[in-house]
């Protein structure tokens, strides 16, 4: 079956299969959240991106085999409800963000820095500090040797625009600027972008409106 990444909660997750990692992408909770499974093909150690909501259907999608650790992207609370219960369940180790990790009431494992490397398995991810959305959001990039990257971004980026920044053009201008060099300028247009909410897609499909996002605000 070829993956689309469009999920919609209570329906099925969908898969991407890359020659080293899979990924599975389900949605659960009231917002739609995104939460995303990875498994290394070689080891079959897990990770999950964001516990969100609805613990069960998680725990369900994670099966007997576990996981290793857990990632959430930022502060927000509909990134992290699930998460106190995964992490019982599992015993996973927990990541985030330096800047956010105080305002996630599961203590946090790990403390991320930009540039900080993730491991599932023998796969490699790489934590890149966007500031704007929250201050401590950081995106995971998958730097795939077989193909083009992957990039899971939380609520920074997604289809039509950088993540809300409130009206604050402060944080709207440290967003864009931090998207723009961090993600845009160093990956190429054929990158997968995973997105905290709704469907994926690409750096290409979204690079040519930067300029409108400029020019708009937000």
């Amino acid at each position: 079956m070829t993956y689309s990444g469009e999920v919609t909660v209570g329906g099925p997750a969908d898969v991407h299969e890359l020659k080293d990692l899979m990924i599975t992408k389900i949605a659960v909770g009231p917002m739609d959240n995104n939460a995303y499974l990875l498994r290394c093909r070689d080891t079959d150690e897990q990770l999950l991106i964001d516990a969100a909501s609805d613990a069960h259907t998680l725990l369900g999608m994670i099966g007997d085999d576990g996981i290793a650790s857990v990632v959430t992207t930022h502060r927000h609370a509909d990134h992290w409800q699930a998460l106190a219960e995964v992490v019982a369940a599992t015993g996973a180790r927990t990541y985030a963000g330096r800047d956010d990790a105080e305002g996630i009431p599961v203590p946090t494992d790990v403390l991320v820095e930009d540039g900080d490397t993730i491991s599932v398995g023998h796969v490699r991810l790489t934590a890149r500090h966007l500031v704007g959305h929250t201050p401590g959001s950081i995106a995971l990039v998958y730097d795939d040797p077989h193909g083009h990257p992957h990039v899971f971004t939380g609520d920074c980026l997604f289809p039509g625009g950088v993540g809300n920044t409130f009206k604050n053009s402060r944080a709207f201008a440290s967003l864009i600027h931090d998207v723009e060099t961090k993600i845009f300028a160093p990956l190429p247009d054929e990158t997968w972008v995973y997105p905290g909410h709704g469907n994926d897609t690409t750096l290409g499909a979204e690079r040519p409106h930067l300029p409108e996002w400029h020019a708009r605000g937000w």
